[in-house]
């Protein structure tokens, strides 16, 4: 709603003065709901500030959104606007029923496909607390785009090829016992990687050897080759599992061995181009003139690497989807990598280079450390999972002995409390992981919103809505509209993360309409004597309710009707 009248007024300024001026709305709101900055006009057109305000004041009076303006003031360079309370509420909630009735995603990415890779673990390895952020942010995206209307294609492309793989077969050889990793395959496996590389401190042989498996795998010989098979079947067991506590889904699962029979067109592409260059006992592509290392593209042994599979990928993505755009939510440190990928890509003629976007994000740090699965330092996320759920219970517990589906309500909070914890952050930024934190009630938490849901469905149980109409001028209070005027700004919120491609955007909104709402809460009752007001309290917050569930359903977490 809001976002309407800011395209009316930047419309406006467009056919008045022929280029765009951008519309802000102040942070502080005492002063205007939405402001038109005038410096740049009035240094191109030579006027004084004064005078282009008045300019533009009469434009706006004379123009179909004036019904929409209390108040237009001069103030420090601009042209302040607030908006009309009475007007502002009604359309924002005729506008919120309508999206609740139709229950529909939004139309701005019609027609267009956009390719989200993200999670992406290791085979072999435990999902780790450190695989969370790609999963959650990627799939926080992946919900923004869908809401927003694009068609959205979810990929998982695993982690099962690469050098790796020659120490994990070098080390189960070694030290494996096959009874041992057929009963607890994944903690037997992280042991014996682990185990590699302290090894291989003393003995620098070891890295040959590894090298040489991998080479051998890659030429399909046995039993390299059931052995990668075999790590590959019980990790995707154990992903499944993270998946489904996380509600995390995907669309594919092809990981990096999926393009082992694409690699050498990719091989003969770079050839044809001339792009291809044995330097050091590598193949690479050199980006000297980009400023930037070197693209390695194969081994002097014949050997894969990354990038040479993330172009195939990219080749095999657009043939098969045909996307506007291709998302890889991967962290800060893979960044020059995936700014080699755009650059080759380039070269290779590849039209849609610039559709290549890279989402990094920072690490999760324990004790503020990096986590590291070499040295052993990891936590697991299910482990972490299953006691975020277990502190959850003995809250509730604590706070209503007699709830029912104690177990289930646990779960969707300990679970969405860690969902909540990752996403407010800025994704570029590290997180520390604190449970104690999380799981608090108060705060911006997933908890505190989920307990802000349960009190508003707690209202809206006890009495139902009437087919009376809604009076907005009951509404009349500072504290109603500021929480409708957020109401108003969903749309422009799902619009700013998608361009930002930052879920935290979604998250901190989330936080302020239930801010907002308990403050209301507070203070004043939705259920009154007279009808009329309740009745238009309640429809209030029923908009306020659906707003608050579509974030948490973007975000990935539980929605709760009891706690």
């Amino acid at each position: 709603m809001i976002k309407e009248i800011k395209l009316e007024l930047e419309t406006l300024l467009i056919e008045q003065y022929h280029y765009y001026i951008k519309i802000e709305e102040p942070n502080d709101r005492t002063l205007a709901d939405i402001a038109i900055p005038l410096f740049v006009i009035a240094k191109d057109l030579k006027k004084k500030l004064p005078l282009i305000f008045d300019e533009i004041k009469d434009i706006i009076k004379k123009s179909d959104i004036n019904h929409t303006i209390s108040t237009i003031k001069f103030k420090n360079g601009y042209l302040n606007i607030k908006l009309n309370k009475d007007e502002i509420t009604q359309k924002v909630i005729e506008h919120t029923q309508k999206l609740m009735k139709a229950n529909t995603t939004f139309t701005k990415g019609k027609g267009k496909t956009v390719v989200f890779d993200y999670s992406s673990p290791n085979i072999a390895k435990s999902f780790s607390v450190g695989h969370l952020r790609s999963t959650i942010i990627g799939n926080a995206l992946a919900n923004i785009y869908n809401k927003l209307g694009f068609n959205v294609v979810r990929i998982n492309h695993l982690g099962d090829w690469g050098t790796q793989f020659g120490k994990m077969i070098v080390a189960y050889e070694k030290w494996g016992n096959e009874d041992q990793v057929r009963n607890n395959p994944i903690e037997e496996l992280s042991k014996l990687y682990v185990q590699f590389h302290n090894e291989a401190k003393t003995n620098t042989s070891l890295e040959d050897e590894a090298r040489l498996a991998f080479a051998l795998l890659e030429q399909g010989k046995e039993p390299y080759n059931s052995l990668w098979k075999w790590f590959r079947e019980e990790s995707l067991k154990e992903f499944m599992t993270m998946y489904h506590l996380l509600g995390v889904s995907f669309d594919s699962f092809n990981g990096e061995a999926f393009y082992n029979d694409q690699l050498e067109s990719v091989v003969n592409r770079l050839e044809e181009k001339s792009l291809l260059k044995y330097d050091d006992g590598a193949y690479i592509v050199d980006l000297a003139k980009e400023e930037m290392p070197p693209a390695m593209i194969k081994k002097s042994d014949g050997a894969s690497l990354y990038i040479t599979r993330d172009l195939a990928a990219l080749f095999y993505r657009k043939e098969t989807y045909d996307f506007s755009e291709t998302i890889y939510v991967v962290g800060n440190e893979q960044t020059l990598h995936f700014k080699q990928l755009k650059m080759v890509a380039k070269k290779l003629d590849f039209k849609d280079y610039n559709a290549i976007k890279h989402v990094n994000f920072g690490l999760v740090l324990q004790d503020g450390k990096k986590m590291s699965t070499r040295k052993g330092k990891i936590k697991k996320l299910y482990d972490v999972l299953k006691e975020a759920i277990n502190q959850s219970k003995e809250t509730i517990l604590n706070k209503n002995s007699q709830i029912k589906n104690v177990d289930e309500v646990a779960k969707a909070i300990g679970v969405s409390a860690i969902i909540y914890n990752d996403l407010k952050n800025d994704r570029t930024r590290n997180v520390e992981f604190n449970l104690g934190h999380m799981l608090n009630f108060d705060g911006m938490t997933g908890p505190y919103l989920q307990y802000t849901r349960v009190r508003m469905n707690s209202i809206l149980s006890k009495k139902p809505i009437t087919t009376e109409r809604f009076n907005n001028r009951l509404l009349d209070q500072s504290i109603y509209y500021e929480l409708i005027y957020l109401i108003g700004q969903y749309e422009e919120t799902l619009e700013k993360a998608k361009k930002q491609l930052d879920p935290s955007i979604i998250a901190r909104y989330a936080y302020q309409i239930a801010k907002e709402f308990n403050k209301i809460y507070s203070i004043d009752k939705f259920l009154v004597l007279g009808k009329e007001e309740t009745n238009t309290k309640l429809i209030l917050l029923e908009c306020t309710q659906f707003i608050l569930d579509e974030c948490l359903k973007i975000l990935g977490m539980k929605i709760l009707n009891k706690m």
